[in-house]
């Protein structure tokens, strides 16, 4: 017990890097995945286009590779200088967005067509339509996707130690080394990992309940 309470200062503060990183990264990436969704909805060829070959580049390549090309390969550029954090926060953001965009897309095609008949007919707008009448119902059914992209994003963080973010697994491994208890650190890492993990189940069991009474 005396080693996981010397760690534990220390897995707490890289826990607050892990989620600082993540909340961030997950508030950018939704509305990414929002305007890339509406850009795949549009009518106009050009924003089709943009957001196809963003959405299949992002998901035809592995995380750690976009996380190597935004720290290094961008930061390689005289005219760019990103800190690791700022890049682990885009490269999390751009990764969530792209899945993020699907999922709002099928969410979108979802909903009946006859709503937005509906719509037109009470004088709404397109944008209208879309705020008040397709989103909100779309959203409803899009919230479990939504959290099971949430948590996986939540996951992928634990690569942003590779570029020298002190988050959660850094100071796991740092602390790991430190007491030689690999076993106690690392069990308790994943217990964080877990106890987090658990609690967005829960949050997002609770909108779901309380969108179902609406």
């Amino acid at each position: 017990m005396d080693t996981i309470a010397t760690a534990f200062p220390y897995l707490m503060m890289g826990l607050q890097v892990t989620l600082y990183i993540f909340v961030i990264a997950i508030i950018l990436g939704f509305i990414i995945g929002l305007v890339m969704a509406l850009f795949r909805l549009a009518p106009i060829k050009i924003l089709n286009w943009i957001a196809k070959v963003f959405i299949d580049a992002i998901r035809g390549t592995p995380f750690l590779v976009q996380l190597f090309f935004i720290y290094f390969g961008l930061n390689s550029l005289e005219w760019i200088s990103f800190d690791s954090t700022t890049a682990g926060i885009i490269t999390v953001a751009i990764n969530a967005g792209a899945y993020f965009a699907e999922i709002i897309r099928a969410g979108i095609q979802s909903i009946d067509k006859g709503q937005t008949e509906a719509a037109r007919s009470l004088g709404l707008t397109s944008i209208q339509n879309m705020r008040y009448v397709i989103l909100p119902q779309a959203f409803r059914r899009m919230l479990p996707t939504i959290t099971n992209q949430s948590i996986i994003s939540l996951k992928d963080t634990s690569l942003l130690s590779i570029i020298g973010i002190a988050d959660l697994t850094q100071q796991g491994e740092i602390q790991a080394s430190a007491t030689f208890e690999a076993f106690k650190i690392w069990l308790t890492v994943g217990i964080m990992y877990f106890i987090i993990i658990y609690l967005l189940t829960i949050l997002a069991n609770f909108l779901e309940r309380r969108f179902e009474l609406r």
